[in-house]
C-alpha cells in the first residue's frame, strides 16, 4: 500500500493554516502528526504517475496561498 506524505512551508503573509488544511482534507488527505504535516493513503499500490498527477492537484489547488510543499511516498 503506497502513502504519500506532504511537508508544508508556510508563509506568514499567506492563508491561515485552517485553511490550507480544509484544502488539503478535501483532497483526501488526513493530517499526521509523525514528522510530516498530512498523509494520503492509496489503499493500493500507486504508481509514480499516479504520485505526480497527486502532486499537480495539490499545486493547483494551493495556487495562490503562499505554501510550499515537499511530498514522499513509501510503499509498505
Amino acid at each position: 500500500m503506497t502513502e504519500t506524505f506532504l511537508l508544508l512551508q508556510l508563509d506568514s503573509e499567506g492563508a491561515p493554516y485552517s485553511k490550507v488544511a480544509e484544502i488539503l482534507e478535501d483532497l483526501g488527505f488526513r493530517p499526521e502528526t509523525e514528522g510530516y504535516d498530512f498523509v494520503y493513503e492509496w489503499g493500493r499500490a500507486a504508481s509514480v504517475r499516479e504520485t505526480l498527477e497527486l502532486a499537480d492537484r495539490i499545486q493547483e489547488a494551493l495556487r495562490g496561498s503562499c505554501v510550499s510543499f515537499r511530498i514522499e511516498s513509501t510503499e509498505d
